[in-house]
């Protein structure tokens, strides 16, 4: 029986959707792999400017991603690497994050289908997925992507091991 996958809406971020994003992250089940605790709101109104840079000059970013009734539920997108320190530096990464509420129901894998089309439509060549090694869910996402496990890494946040995942467009 297969499952009907859900419809999403993806859009630049805007001012608002900080507060929204900071709302939906506000679990630390949703932080478990990104640094473990939720993120002041400051960190999300740099981070949604940072997009509508990106946006506009490369053509993708880390989007809002919006239910079939319009509800933020997270972010999916892509943009280039931000860290020096570790990982896949000057890279393009696709990405994603999402409400506790939005879990296990298609969203992520959906979404990052979009993002791969569009970042495709830019001419992007490659894209990783930065992944922690204990995040089996994001791990499936990456699978059914058809992505690639590559070179694993200790990210210099968390101290964690962590896989880069690679896919040619």
């Amino acid at each position: 029986m297969s499952r009907l996958l859900p419809a999403v809406r993806l859009r630049v971020p805007t001012d608002e959707d900080a507060h929204a994003w900071h709302r939906a992250f506000d679990d630390p089940e949703v932080m478990e792999f990104h640094g473990g605790r939720p993120a002041e709101l400051s960190v999300y109104e740099e981070l949604t400017a940072r997009q509508r840079r990106h946006d506009a000059e490369l053509g993708f970013c880390l989007w809002t991603l919006l239910s079939e009734d319009g509800e933020v539920i997270g972010f999916t997108g892509a943009q280039p690497w931000p860290r020096q320190d570790f990982g896949p530096a000057g890279e393009i990464e696709i990405g994603w994050r999402l409400a506790r509420s939005a879990w296990g129901k298609g969203y992520a894998t959906v979404a990052a289908r979009t993002t791969l089309e569009r970042v495709r439509a830019t001419g992007v060549g490659q894209v990783v997925a930065v992944v922690d090694a204990r995040n089996e869910r994001s791990i499936a996402v990456t699978e059914r992507l058809g992505m690639a496990r590559a070179e694993p890494f200790t990210s210099t946040v968390t101290q964690r091991e962590g896989y880069c995942f690679r896919l040619t467009l």
